[in-house]
């Protein structure tokens, strides 16, 4: 039975092993994904996956996972080094509580990307649902960093408290804001990069809408750089267009509220 599942390939030179997942619980399929690392296997490649979740969750080597097709929920959670590139959209939870690694996803997430992180990378393609970057923080020497392509939304960075979350827009419809409303709510750490002049109607009086400054443009072109990289876009096209910077106001933005 489980040749006809599994078709495994194994590349002297790379060290690769495929995965057929077209029929295997995601139980199953995270098996062998931690079988083949402790045998010290450095590349995998997943086909066909189809709404397994938890794939890559809590994996703390420094393997590259190839995803082709769609993962389910809490890809990469509590991950802490591992380089995964899917090649499909992602569902809910994706990077939740991501301490450390790198996520390149060639289609569109959920609700909920990047919840809790707090170290790695995250560059997705095409667009974010709600709450992207809800709660990223700060973990002693590492700063999140969530690049979306596309567009998000609402809640955006909801009680973000550090990190770095970036919104490109590249897919929008002529006259479409890119973000949702309600973005930075109870935002109290990080700092956003937004390509469009975002309307304050859109994020309330918790944050700061500012234009970028020497060190804003270094540390916005060197992510977009490695956006195009990977995804194959045009630098020039992408930063020809306005930036703006989202700060919070405040590192207590609710404050007031216990003040008498």
């Amino acid at each position: 039975m489980a040749k006809k599942i599994v078709e495994e390939r194994v590349d002297t030179n790379n060290d690769e092993v495929l995965i057929e997942a077209r029929e295997l619980s995601y139980q199953k399929l995270n098996e062998l994904v931690r079988h083949y690392l402790s045998e010290g296997r450095q590349k995998i490649v997943l086909k066909n996956v189809n709404g397994q979740r938890y794939i890559g969750s809590g994996l703390d080597n420094q393997a590259q996972i190839t995803i082709i097709g769609t993962p389910g929920n809490d890809l990469a959670a509590f991950s802490d080094g591992v380089e995964i590139e899917v090649l499909g959209n992602v569902q809910d939870g994706t990077g939740n509580t991501m301490n450390d690694g790198q996520l390149i996803i060639a289609g569109n997430a959920g609700d909920v990307l990047g919840y809790s992180m707090r170290g790695g990378e995250i560059y997705l393609e095409g667009d974010a649902g709600y709450r992207a970057g809800i709660h990223m923080k700060g973990f002693k020497d590492k700063i999140p960093e969530i690049i979306i392509g596309g567009n998000t939304g609402d809640f955006l960075g909801e009680y973000m408290a550090g990190g770095l979350l970036i919104v490109l827009g590249i897919n929008r419809d002529q006259g479409d804001s890119i973000i949702g409303n309600y973005t930075g709510v109870g935002m109290h750490g990080g700092v956003m990069y937004v390509r469009e002049k975002v309307d304050p109607k859109k994020t309330g009086p918790a944050v700061k809408i500012e234009s970028l400054d020497i060190e804003d443009q270094n540390i916005l072109e060197d992510r977009v750089k490695k956006f195009c990289r990977y995804f194959n876009h045009d630098f020039a096209t992408i930063m020809a267009a306005d930036f703006c910077k989202i700060t919070p106001a405040s590192n207590r933005p609710y404050g007031s509220m216990y003040v008498h």
